[in-house]
């Protein structure tokens, strides 16, 4: 994900999305508990010697050796995030997210905590941010502690934000979600406003907006998603197109989220179980030898190292998608298996998670040790999935 508007003269559905854009430009990102500018707190780094890798984690498809992965390195992260200011952008909100997974994974209250303990000091507002879409990344976070607790205070200032904000955005004449990042961060969130207040508005919204984006976006032959416009014509060394390895990551993990909070009678849950179907099937043919995949979905010869949030991305969908009996447990399961095992292998004697791309917005390079806090909370909601999908025995071996 990163913080820029990308715009073309020869879309002019997208220009228009520069108005309700510049309404957000100038928006506060301080927070008013501590003064601290929420956007700048620094989310993890690429040391130069990590340290050695962890020697002791094993990669047995069983209970005990998932959670004791998980476990690892949440603690690790946990202490990195409590020596920080506390931060409710994108980047801390997806680590949130895998915070919460973790303690329902793990029975451990500290994660959770942690997660209740930035809503609470911050009264459950959402950050007011360039990209709104990158705001409600933490209203996922939210509405997990809301669905756990029923305390209405969780959810109040998520649902005036929603209610103020889409008749501003329901113009049908623009690309509301330009970039594909924005698949994520924002559609499970209205998804789940209409599962619990029972109004459709979120879901139409969610629905028109969700299929403009797809439209502009997705290769029908490829089953990917170009980044943003700008990469619907660009290429890697060996010719194919770019397709980002995390932001396809965003979208089908989105999807799955989706999915989850969607009525089982919905009439566009079909076209999602598609996409999601279709994607799987692609990043199944293409995942490398390691378990992994690179950053550059197309060219992995041109990359050094696999990108663990994209694979973390992949693997929690797709193990999603068989324990909610959408994909098939003996097309799916060994992809899910090679890439936790694939993962593992990043994984420092600390607890440290590696091979993680910095924010960006396309394949770049990055140090083997690099840490983020993303592609943490990605980790464990992939650990989360893929525990509870070792505890189906394997029926077709």
């Amino acid at each position: 994900m990163s913080f820029r508007l990308m715009l073309k003269p020869s879309h002019p559905r997208i220009a228009a999305a520069v108005v309700l854009a510049l309404c957000f430009c100038c928006a506060p990102l301080f927070s008013q508990q501590t003064g601290v500018n929420e956007s700048l707190v620094p989310s993890g780094d690429q040391p130069e010697n990590p340290g050695p890798l962890a020697s002791s984690i094993s990669a047995e498809m069983r209970p005990e050796a998932i959670q004791a992965a998980m476990r690892r390195v949440a603690d690790w992260e946990l202490k990195q995030v409590q020596s920080r200011p506390a931060s409710r952008s994108w980047e801390f909100a997806t680590l949130d997210q895998g915070f919460l997974a973790a303690s329902n994974a793990l029975h451990d209250p500290r994660y959770r905590q942690y997660v209740a303990s930035i809503g609470a000091s911050h009264h459950w507002e959402l950050l007011q941010g360039q990209f709104p879409a990158n705001d409600y990344t933490i209203a996922q976070a939210y509405l997990s502690l809301y669905f756990d607790s029923h305390d209405e205070n969780m959810i109040a200032p998520l649902r005036e934000r929603a209610d103020a904000e889409l008749p501003l955005a329901n113009n049908y004449e623009r690309v509301v979600w330009d970039y594909c990042d924005a698949l994520f961060v924002e559609p499970p969130a209205l998804a789940n406003l209409t599962r619990l207040s029972g109004d459709p508005k979120y879901l139409k919204y969610l629905d028109h907006e969700w299929l403009v984006t797809q439209t502009l976006l997705y290769d029908n032959n490829k089953h990917l998603f170009s980044r943003d416009i700008t990469y619907l014509d660009k290429y890697e060394k060996n010719g194919q197109k770019i397709f980002w390895s995390r932001g396809n990551g965003w979208v089908i993990a989105g999807v799955a989220q989706v999915l989850e909070a969607l009525p089982v009678d919905s009439p566009s849950r079909p076209r999602y179980v598609q996409l999601l179907r279709e994607m799987a099937g692609e990043l199944a043919s293409i995942q490398g030898k390691d378990g992994l995949w690179r950053p550059g979905l197309l060219d992995p010869e041109n990359y050094p190292y696999p990108e663990v949030s994209g694979s973390a991305f992949f693997t929690y969908a797709i193990a999603w998608g068989i324990n909610h009996h959408l994909l098939s447990a003996k097309a799916y399961r060994p992809v899910v298996e090679r890439a936790w095992r694939g993962m593992l292998g990043h994984i420092y004697e600390d607890g440290r998670l590696g091979c993680i791309q910095p924010v960006g917005d396309s394949p770049a390079p990055y140090k083997e040790g690099s840490s983020y806090t993303f592609g943490v909370g990605l980790f464990l909601l992939a650990g989360s999935e893929v525990d509870i999908l070792s505890r189906q025995m394997p029926k077709y071996r």
